[in-house]
């Protein structure tokens, strides 16, 4: 089920996320930063205030004065105003910036002011001083808004150093203010490089996020999560719901996935136990040397590989994406199975074939035997019927086949019989034939038997030549014994037998010159006769390579083949 997305929403929200988380943490960084240096502003201005009122409150001159106006009933404007504490507080203002020096009486007006008009004047704002503490506060006075430092002016030889005694006599107060303005211009130039630094961090993280989501779409080859699980269940359905085996390899050569079809192919352990080739570089995972050549030639095959009792068609496939090379998949596919039923299929195609034979052969018995009867011979008609009765059954060339008594065998190999008749071989069975029982698993049985008796036969036919003439036609013998459930066989001919050092059960192994027409299977037939035996418990072997006139003898031992006599009862 398709789902409804616009292509790269998954990068666009990743990325917006991403800016974002950064942002809100840049912002709030700076925001710390920016009020901590607000924070640090604004006290070093209250310290810079208090420290400047308590120089100018501390001079012994300044405290002469304001003690004497504070004995005055009325203060005289004109003289305040041309007097020394209005020139004194006019140069610690203009000397260190403030906004304000302001110097009071014990009754809170004013002997001092930037504003001359002011002077005589009770102060806009609450004398906190007077009481004899000193404070620092952000108000606004008559001047606008400021922070303000005011500091208590004591008595001539009074303070809160002069020792023990009655409390010192407060006598006005100095009120120092800086402007807002200027604290405000310090703040900016402490916030400034902070937020520059904020600036640029943040560019940093858009920039880093552009980067790791330009690396993730090229990881994931530009898809969305939903594509990738989408993915993910179709290859848990492709990779278990088929039966050929499937081995993915990345490009940095090691195996990255492997289904289980593979897994009993190849005979490696479970993922759950050590040495599972999942993981591993594929040249070093014990894979079969002629699979490691083609993974690594890029050999698209079919490649044959004998793999134990299986034969195993290997196909490669690179797998590339948008130019990019993603791996190779290798495709297994068993063909064991299919090629044993094509054994088993060949053995009943020939039987069927010896049976249209006499079928066509019993036909024109039946109408000689007709004629006679139509034209009254009836003599000759009993007569040629008694021929028929002795002679058994209809073209059964093989000798001694009477040693036989199982009736599927026997008339198997005189099909066998027919066929190799055909080819100018004589088939026959051996003296030493001991078979009881019936044959209960009648294709395994054939499927061997046919394989070695067709091999015999071509072995014998290809050795015959024109000096071969005199020493009579070529045969091909076969021997049976049956051991309670299990039946032996030994398969002899006349042909040239096994070269030396050849193994005729290796996967494409041909004892034919030029690999043609093997004389002992086509590469094929033997390994398939061997494997379906020993699927059995059994076993096919070369018991004798043979010579030129005594050629090669083959035997089979398939156990669980016979119902004993006992059974059949």
């Amino acid at each position: 089920m398709k789902t409804s997305r616009r292509p790269g929403s998954f990068v666009r929200r990743l990325m917006a996320l991403q800016f974002g988380l950064v942002a809100v943490v840049i912002g709030l960084c700076v925001a710390a930063a920016a009020w901590q240096a607000t924070a640090r502003v604004h006290d070093h201005a209250e310290r810079e205030a208090l420290a400047i009122a308590r120089t100018v409150a501390a001079d012994d001159g300044l405290r002469r004065a304001v003690a004497d106006q504070a004995l005055l009933e009325d203060l005289d404007e004109e003289a305040l105003r041309a007097g020394p504490i209005q020139a004194g507080a006019e140069d610690v203002r203009s000397a260190t910036g403030a906004l304000f020096v302001v110097v009071t009486e014990d009754r809170g007006y004013r002997l001092s002011h930037p504003n001359p008009a002011e002077i005589g004047r009770l102060v806009s704002t609450d004398p906190a001083a007077l009481g004899g503490e000193e404070s620092v506060s952000l108000e606004r006075g008559t001047l606008g808004e400021s922070v303000r430092a005011k500091v208590p002016v004591f008595a001539p030889g009074a303070g809160p150093d002069a020792g023990p005694g009655p409390a010192p006599a407060v006598v006005g107060e100095v009120s120092l203010g800086l402007a807002v303005d200027r604290v405000s211009g310090e703040v900016r130039a402490a916030v400034l490089p902070v937020l520059g630094v904020g600036a640029g961090a943040l560019l940093l993280g858009a920039l880093g996020t552009a980067a790791l989501v330009r690396r993730l779409r090229r990881l994931t080859l530009g898809l969305e999560p939903e594509d990738m699980s989408q993915l993910l269940r179709d290859q848990e359905a492709v990779l278990y719901g088929v039966d050929d085996g499937v081995i993915g390899i990345g490009p940095d050569h090691r195996i990255s996935v492997r289904n289980r079809a593979a897994r009993e192919l190849l005979g490696v352990p479970r993922r759950t136990e050590p040495g599972d080739i999942v993981g591993r570089d594929y040249r070093d995972a014990g894979l079969p040397a002629g699979l490691v050549r083609a993974i690594a030639d890029r050999v698209p095959g079919p490649l044959r590989l004998p793999l134990g009792d299986h034969v195993v068609v290997a196909r490669v496939r690179e797998v590339r994406r948008g130019g990019s090379e993603l791996g190779v998949v290798v495709m297994l596919r068993d063909l064991t199975a299919m090629e044993s039923l094509g054994t088993k299929l060949d053995a009943v195609e020939a039987m069927a074939g010896a049976l249209r034979v006499q079928r066509h052969e019993f036909a024109n018995r039946l109408h000689t035997l007709s004629g006679l009867l139509e034209n009254g011979a009836v003599d000759d008609a009993r007569s040629y019927l008694g021929e028929v009765i002795t002679a058994g059954p209809v073209r059964e060339p093989v000798e001694n086949l009477a040693a036989v008594r199982d009736t599927y065998l026997r008339a198997f190999l005189g099909a066998k019989g027919v066929q190799a008749h055909e080819r100018g071989v004589a088939l026959r069975v051996g003296e030493e034939t001991a078979l009881f029982g019936r044959v209960a698993d009648a294709q395994d049985v054939t499927a061997v038997l046919g394989n070695l008796v067709d091999n015999a036969v071509t072995a014998a036919v290809a050795a015959v030549g024109p000096e071969d003439a005199a020493a009579g036609p070529p045969w091909v013998e076969v021997d049976l014994l049956s051991e309670g459930g299990t039946l032996h066989v030994a398969v002899a001919d006349s042909g040239g037998g096994v070269p030396e050092g050849l193994d005729v059960f290796a996967e494409g192994a041909s004892t034919a010159p030029g690999g043609g027409d093997a004389a002992h299977g086509h590469g094929v037939g033997l390994t398939l006769a061997r494997r379906l035996a020993r699927q059995r418990g059994g076993d096919v072997w070369l018991a004798d390579p043979g010579k030129p006139g005594l050629g090669a003898v083959f035997c089979a031992r398939l156990p669980q083949v016979l119902t004993t006599e006992e059974e059949t009862r």
